[in-house]
């Protein structure tokens, strides 16, 4: 049996009186690269918020396996990042250098060669001075995914990072996630693209509040477990405020 990067056992997660998940249970395997799919309202960005402790759970456990919680990466849903604070490229990359020197740390000469490294190798040379705040969706996806690299991240979550992206920087992106798993970093990634899904992650977890599914794509992604997720959210489609919160 593999070993576990990340593991959630029977998990619920409210809002309010609102449940978000119920008894959601899964075994991430250390090293996979998996999508984590479903309807609207599944609990999607809730399962990864909780993983990194931004939400508590009403009861269930989550567990890092092999894993530490300082091991864990994060990128949230762009919509998520405050676009007009007044921050450059380079700075927001640097700070992927938080737990090596602080909050007011400055970086070394080694560091300082990491960040132009991961600034290289995201396409983004030259945009060191830009403000965050004149980038296009694409290039601040960019950033975000060279400050992950400087987290050095031993899990990455990326709650849809391909979202207000255009094809080649999802095609570069991509390329960045695909070497993440090949050094043997586990990803668990919120997605809504079934061709995406289909075409470059070999493991799906299918949830609509609950499991409905999880294991190799393409068993995963069939249509009787899709029609059986969107039965399981019917309830939510009917509040379309707490479906949006819990996505």
């Amino acid at each position: 049996m593999s070993a576990s990067a990340l593991e959630v056992s029977d998990l619920f997660v409210n809002f309010g009186p609102t449940p978000a998940i119920m008894g959601l249970s899964a075994d991430i395997p250390l090293g996979s690269l998996t999508a984590v799919v479903g309807p609207n309202g599944a609990g999607k960005s809730t399962l990864l918020k909780t993983v990194v402790g931004q939400l508590r759970p009403a009861s269930g456990r989550v567990s890092f396996g092999k894993l530490k919680r300082s091991d864990v990466a994060y990128l949230p849903q762009q919509s998520s990042i405050e676009r007009d604070f007044p921050i450059t490229v380079l700075e927001i990359v640097t700070m992927g250098l938080w737990n090596e020197i602080g909050p007011f740390g400055a970086p070394n000469r080694q560091q300082r060669d990491e960040v132009e490294r991961a600034i290289a190798a995201v396409g983004m040379t030259g945009l060191e001075d830009r403000a965050i705040g004149q980038l296009s969706g694409g290039q601040l996806q960019r950033a975000l995914f060279a400050r992950l690299l400087l987290q050095k991240g031993r899990l990455i979550l990326l709650d849809e990072p391909f979202s207000a992206v255009d094809a080649k920087t999802l095609k570069d992106l991509l390329g960045v996630i695909k070497e993440w798993h090949t050094g043997g970093t586990t990803v668990l990634a919120v997605l809504h693209d079934q061709d995406t899904v289909t075409a470059h992650f070999p493991e799906t977890l299918l949830m609509a509040r609950g499991l409905v599914a999880h294991g190799p794509t393409r068993q995963v992604l069939t249509g009787e477990n899709t029609e059986l997720a969107n039965r399981m959210c019917e309830a939510c489609a009917d509040d379309e405020h707490t479906c949006s919160k819990a996505a």
